[in-house]
């Protein structure tokens, strides 16, 4: 019967311990909840009074873009301790690569999910292109080569008119969609 009435700080206290030892699944839990709960937060007042449902997922989902960046970017310089000035260059290669896919430009619209994987997948690849030449690079000649790997990417991209539309971009990218939604 007291176990019970024990106060909720009590009964979570074995869901912390689990997560102070296992911190990647609390991360990953963090998210997949946070991931649930925006979504549905913007149906509620007044949430849904001040912009339009889509509006609200549209920053959402920017915003989580960036905080998955910021993560990134906080394994490699914070953890590692590489100083990787060209980070966003292999962000770029992975949206490229949905956008190419996805949009009326070649006209091949593969859905949203397995091109998700499949631009992680591209910028890993490049990621490990550019990673196997200089993996005894540190300090700041690991940070002139990623710094120039940064600079290379979007001229390349940017001229490559036949392409990606050069300067104009690609447009018409399809939306991702979750199945039932």
């Amino acid at each position: 019967m007291t176990r019970l009435l024990a106060p909720i700080s009590d009964r979570l206290e074995p869901v912390r311990s689990y997560f102070r030892r296992h911190r990647s699944l609390g991360v990953a839990a963090s998210v997949l909840l946070i991931s649930i709960a925006l979504p549905l937060l913007t149906r509620l007042p007044p949430f849904d009074g001040i912009q339009s449902t889509n509006a609200w997922v549209n920053a959402f989902t920017t915003a989580t873009v960036y905080a998955v960046l910021a993560i990134g970017l906080n394994v490699v310089i914070g953890f590692a301790g590489l100083l990787d000035l060209g980070y966003a260059a292999f962000f770029a290669l992975g949206g490229y690569t949905y956008a190419l896919v996805a949009s009326p430009f070649h006209d091949i619209h593969l859905p949203f999910w397995p091109m998700l994987l499949a631009g992680g997948v591209v910028g890993a690849l490049f990621g490990v292109l550019l990673g196997a030449p200089t993996l005894r690079l540190r300090g700041d000649y690991l940070a002139i080569v990623t710094l120039g790997f940064g600079e290379i990417v979007p001229i390349t991209l940017l001229n490559a008119d036949k392409f990606t539309d050069g300067t104009n971009g690609i447009g018409g990218i399809d939306k991702p969609s979750i199945p039932g939604i």
